[in-house]
């Protein structure tokens, strides 16, 4: 040997069995020092051989395991073992690297050796394997070795087996695939929470890389504190058998631990943590190919069957239809929309509508109200260069007409349906044409970047990256979880028949143009259907998107699963008010832009909402000024300008001059109570999350967010509701259906999406806590029905706003009520 003899050397012929295995088996101390040790001088090397006798088809795996009692870091003891066909190798102390340079040593090592293949001949094989021990140190060095035949060293099917590890005794055991099962999930499940630990699936190929700082370097691994579930195909292995590995980091960062107590303010050397865990491995198989083709079916046609219903609606409405026109023939009241003749808006107008406002019988504003209600034949819609699209009104007395007519304290659809069809139809539309343009720039980038994503998981094995719910994640091809990208199918589906639906109503539409008097145009809700085509792409989206997410759900993409549910609450929203305003709804620049403002703000939360006040306080000022900048808006029909020409008095000479005369003045009675009321109790609820949010900061900030968007739908919603009921108004048996309906769907939907199963707020190993296994046809879990109730709520809900007011098709516009 190298610088000097042997100290010695003793060749041990053991035939080991089973009834050594583990702990259980070893000999007293003192006889056990007597056979396996010995004291160890300066540059000086010691040899053990062993013959071992492997059973015919059976795989053998032995462990060493070794103590030292010295602490000297530089003069560390060397174990080598030699095998048929690899060399292991490690040191005691065994010194592992933590964060912040941190070091921890273990004075007590133990690894599994590469085990033996198995043989095909009927008597046992002989194995050698030789362990050489060696030290530099030039002292003595006591050390105490034992090896030892592991029992159920081969897992079984459907069968739990606990053992326990720790950072310097690592474990990992064999499973060969049954012939009938093409992939099983690897179940791991603990009592502790920490140590930290890594579980990690890999092919049986020597070595094996159990030790923390090469366990990341093959197969597939998943960080874990009390459960951890892998799925594992028997494609990817070609001897149709793989390792599971499990290592014990000797920190807890990874898992979202902190540093021991223990240890903190002391040396940066830590000896012997007690750090041993106790874990359950249970190997499941997975589902077979059949369930795939019943959840695939399951899937498309329970939501072609939206379809069938959407075709019988149909049906029934042109029977309906066909058999009133044929009897009655057409007129002002048949529900289709036909009417006879217009009346000038100012002979129908109820007393009282210019209370408080200026008088429209006399002086030249009633000659100018007149004047306009007698407005040209309306052509159809077409192409010339006098159509474009115009934020600007049309009609010369437009402009000083407005004030005239938005201070009416009773205001009507006729006052605020005055501009030309044509160019309101095509202002509309640009919501529909932006919202493509949007999406097409947003989905291309996202597409690559979850490929991107999906491509570092399956060639790394990382599946820390994702945030799956690893108890019921299916894959298929290159796919992690093909459940929860087949489940957002329904958002895609509903929303194309949501479209279809609303391109029969326009194409009627036009029809009744075609063939009816000119005059249609003064009956019912103005016909404009720009709004109701983006909310159907914004559907269609939303899947995509989300299916996208999906792919692999992480901190860096969760804005691709929230950003078109923003934009729909937001086009529902903006629909609702264009119903009775379509004179001076928003334009689809600004909306669009606020949406954009808004999703800034959700990735500026999610970032810096964990931790940084100024930021709750900056979101939370920022909502009340918006709050109360749109109620102005509300609340004056528009009207509300801030006199810039002066900045210095202009803005406070306007805001003393509104306190003045609406509290002042008229401190006794807003004079427009209905809005007032709805904007009192919105600015209410808006300030109330808005100190919610600053006093508690929630965690998750895009849920916060969508919830104020929701919540201020839904408020609007109850409010047109109970204001189309107090104006005598009535609810068709459709849109009444629709109401119920989404209230059901809602409420279920809401109740599975409380279901967390993943986080991607916590650390992976913290998310997989909240895994749970499969809810529906052994393939879907709480989340993918989720995905399904919301789709179908979300349809409901398009279709409350597009039936809500078909009451109206038979009404005069002057006499359908503004609120």
């Amino acid at each position: 040997m190298r610088k000097g003899a042997w100290a010695g050397l003793l060749l041990l012929l053991l035939a080991l069995d089973g009834g050594r295995a583990g702990d259980g088996g070893r000999e007293s101390p003192a006889e056990f020092d007597r056979l396996y040790a010995g004291a160890v001088g300066r540059a000086a090397e010691q040899l053990y051989a062993f013959n071992y006798s492997a059973l015919p088809g059976q795989v053998d795996a032995i462990r060493v395991n070794v103590k030292s009692d010295s602490e000297d870091l530089q003069y560390p003891v060397l174990f080598v073992v030699r095998q048929q066909k690899g060399v292991l190798s490690w040191q005691v102390p065994l010194v592992f690297r933590g964060l912040y340079q941190r070091s921890y040593n273990y004075a007590e090592v133990s690894r599994t050796l590469c085990p033996s293949e198995p043989t095909a001949e009927n008597r046992p094989s002989e194995q050698i394997l030789y362990v050489d021990v060696a030290s530099m140190a030039p002292y003595n060095a006591h050390y105490v070795l034992q090896v030892t035949r592991i029992k159920n060293f081969q897992l079984g099917t459907n069968n739990a087996f606990t053992f326990s590890a720790s950072p310097s005794q690592p474990q990992y055991f064999l499973y060969h695939f049954p012939p009938d099962v093409d992939s099983v999930i690897v179940k791991v499940r603990s009592e502790m929470v920490y140590p930290c630990s890594v579980v990690s699936i890999q092919d049986t190929v020597c070595p094996v890389y159990d030790l923390d700082h090469n366990v990341e370097f093959n197969g597939v691994y998943q960080s874990m504190t009390k459960q951890a579930a892998i799925t594992v195909q028997k494609k990817d292995f070609q001897g149709k058998q793989f390792f599971v590995v499990f290592v014990i980091k000797p920190e807890d960062y990874a898992c979202g631990g902190s540093m021991p107590s223990s240890i903190k303010g002391k040396a940066n050397h830590t000896w012997n943590l007690q750090r041993m865990k106790t874990l359950e491995v249970t190997i499941v198989p997975s589902v077979k190919g059949s369930v795939y083709v019943h959840a695939i079916l399951f899937s498309f046609l329970s939501f072609f069957s939206f379809y069938l219903g959407a075709l019988l609606v149909a049906f029934v409405q042109y029977c309906r239809i066909y058999r009133t026109t044929s009897t009655r023939g057409h007129s002002p009241d048949d529900g289709s929309g036909t009417v006879a003749a217009s009346h000038p808006i100012a002979t129908s107008t109820p007393e009282g509508s210019s209370y408080g406002a200026i008088d429209e019988s006399g002086s030249s504003g009633g000659q100018q109200l007149s004047s306009l209600d007698r407005r040209p034949p309306c052509d159809l819609d077409t192409d010339s260069s006098v159509e474009e699209e115009s934020d600007f009104d049309t009609m010369p007395e437009i402009e000083s007409d407005k004030n005239v007519i938005r201070t009416k304290m009773f205001l009507y659809l006729s006052d605020l349906s005055r501009k030309d069809r044509r160019i309101v139809s095509k202002k509309y539309k640009i919501y529909f044409w932006n919202i493509i343009t949007i999406a097409v720039f947003y989905a291309l980038p996202v597409i690559q970047l979850v490929i991107t994503y999906q491509t570092v998981v399956n060639v790394t094995g990382n599946q820390d990256i994702c945030y799956y719910n690893f108890l019921c994640a299916h894959p298929l091809g290159v796919l992690s979880a093909f459940n929860n990208i087949l489940s957002n199918v329904g958002h895609f589906l509903l929303g194309f028949l949501f479209l279809l639906i609303v391109l029969r109503r326009d194409i009627l539409h036009r029809r009744s143009l075609e063939t009816k008097d000119i005059y249609t145009m003064d009956y019912g809700i103005p016909k404009h259907f720009g709004l109701f085509y983006a909310m159907g792409i914004a559907l269609m989206m939303e899947g995509v998107l989300s299916a996208c997410y999906h792919v692999c759900p992480n901190y860096s993409n969760f804005q691709f699963d929230t950003s078109f549910m923003y934009m729909i609450a937001g086009l529902c929203m903006l629909k609702l008010y264009q119903t009775r305003h379509p004179d001076i709804n928003a334009s689809a620049y600004s909306a669009y832009a606020s949406f954009a403002v808004v999703i800034c703000l959700a990735v500026l939360g999610v970032v810096f909402g964990k931790s940084s006040v100024w930021f709750w306080v900056l979101f939370s000022v920022i909502h009340v000024v918006a709050s109360l900048g749109l109620s102005t808006q509300i609340y004056y029909m528009g009207r509300f300008k801030i006199d810039v020409s002066d900045p210095d008095t202009g803005i406070f000479r306007r805001a003393m001059m509104v306190l003045y005369t609406d509290c002042i003045q008229q401190c006794s009675r807003p004079m427009y109570m209905d809005r007032m009321v709805l904007l009192v109790v919105g600015n209410l609820v808006n300030w109330s999350f808005a100190i919610f949010g600053l006093v508690y900061r929630p965690k998750d900030f895009a849920s916060y967010l969508l919830g104020i968007f929701i919540c201020n739908l839904l408020l609007y919603l109850a409010f047109y509701v109970i204001m189309k009921l107090r104006s005598s108004e009535r609810l068709l048996p459709l849109p009444l259906f629709c109401i119920v309906a989404t209230a059901v769907v809602w409420a279920a939907a809401l109740y599975f999406f409380f279901q967390n199963l993943s986080s991607w707020e916590e650390t992976p190993a913290e998310s997989r806590e909240k895994n749970r296994p499969c809810l529906l046809l052994g393939f879907f879990d709480d989340h993918d029905v989720w995905h399904f109730l919301s789709a179908a709520a979300l349809f409901f809900s398009f279709l409350v706003l597009l039936t809500l007011d078909d009451d109206l098709d038979s009404v005069r516009r002057d006499k359908i009520p503004v609120f």
